[in-house]
């Protein structure tokens, strides 16, 4: 996150220069709106600025990431006012509009929706109470999974075994609740994939959130039936196992996300990445699938768009519904 970078009221993407200087990058146009399925709004600078943009470009679902260990649940009470606020700047970037930022005809607030669970980094904080909060908010409508879950054997900021232990518990938690899981897996996969094997994947649905391994690592996943998601790695220089993977994914299991305010996809890397930039990811897998004709674009956007609202914003489940 590069909190020192200046807040820009526009709808234009900027890539940093040397000397404090910015330059204005042409955004994709894109025939049609695309998902963001993995954003940590309230780690952003403005939120609502984030979602206004967002909006501009044809980013018309966001899916919000919340972990009670790490941020609590302000993210539940902020975002009604985050909404407004964007509306009301997108507005203004609209009449303000001169062509040059590409925003699209009949530009909307995205939807919004949370996904809430403890990342394996914060598994040590995880107590009885942290758990009884965490199963509360997920009776909360506007929660459509429970994540990012899983194990990070990278940092290792959680022992190990205490990082095995809070996510069974919370495979568990997705699955009463009928809600499905958003995973987080760094160098960990085996430990993972043995876990959820043994736990039984979750009926409503499993995301491999921010892929970046080979096409060997993606085909055990993909034969689980998991939804493959794909950020800005994806776009860069030297990721070419990456893009290799992101052609193999079934067309209904392919996802794009952000997890912002990390992973800014090139050519705007370096600079702080929001739920806007996923336009770029959307571009690169239409060019990596060889969906290069207007046809063949916009039947791919179609089916990622359609994945992402399949998966993440659907109906309340019967569980949610019980405290009504």
């Amino acid at each position: 996150m590069v909190a020192e970078d200046p807040l820009f009221y526009d709808a234009l993407f900027r890539q940093k220069r040397k000397g404090g200087k910015w330059r204005v990058v042409p955004a994709p146009v894109l025939p049609g709106p695309v998902a963001d399925t993995h954003a940590h709004l309230q780690m952003l600078q403005d939120p609502a600025l984030e979602l206004a943009r967002a909006g501009a470009h044809g980013v018309s679902f966001v899916e919000t990431i919340v972990d009670p260990a790490d941020d609590g649940f302000a993210t539940f009470e902020a975002l009604p006012g985050w909404l407004m606020e964007a509306a009301r700047v997108l507005k203004v970037m609209e009449d303000e509009d001169d062509g040059e930022a590409g925003i699209v005809a009949h530009p909307a607030v995205p939807a919004v929706r949370i996904a809430a669970g403890v990342h394996p980094h914060n598994a040590k904080d995880w107590t009885p109470a942290l758990a009884a909060d965490l199963r509360e908010h997920l009776r909360d409508r506007r929660v459509s999974a429970v994540g990012e879950i899983g194990l990070d054997y990278h940092y290792d900021l959680s022992p190990r075994d205490v990082q095995k232990d809070i996510f069974r518990a919370q495979v568990r938690l997705a699955k009463e609740a009928g809600l499905p899981v958003a995973l987080h897996m760094r160098e960990a996969h085996d430990d993972g994939f043995a876990i959820l094997s043994e736990e039984g994947f979750p009926a409503a649905g499993t995301l491999l959130h921010c892929f970046n391994l080979d096409a060997a690592e993606l085909a055990r996943w993909v034969e689980a039936g998991c939804y493959i998601a794909f950020g800005g790695p994806v776009t860069f220089k030297r990721a070419d196992e990456v893009r290799e993977a992101a052609a193999l994914v079934p067309a209904d299991r392919l996802l794009t996300e952000t997890d912002s305010p990390y992973m800014t996809p090139e050519p705007l890397r370096g600079t702080d990445c929001g739920p806007a930039h996923t336009i770029y990811t959307a571009e690169k897998l239409c060019e990596v699938r060889g969906a290069q004709t207007p046809e063949a674009r916009a039947e791919l956007l179609a089916q990622l768009y359609e994945n992402a609202q399949r998966l993440l914003n659907r109906p309340a489940t019967p569980w949610q519904n019980e405290r009504a």
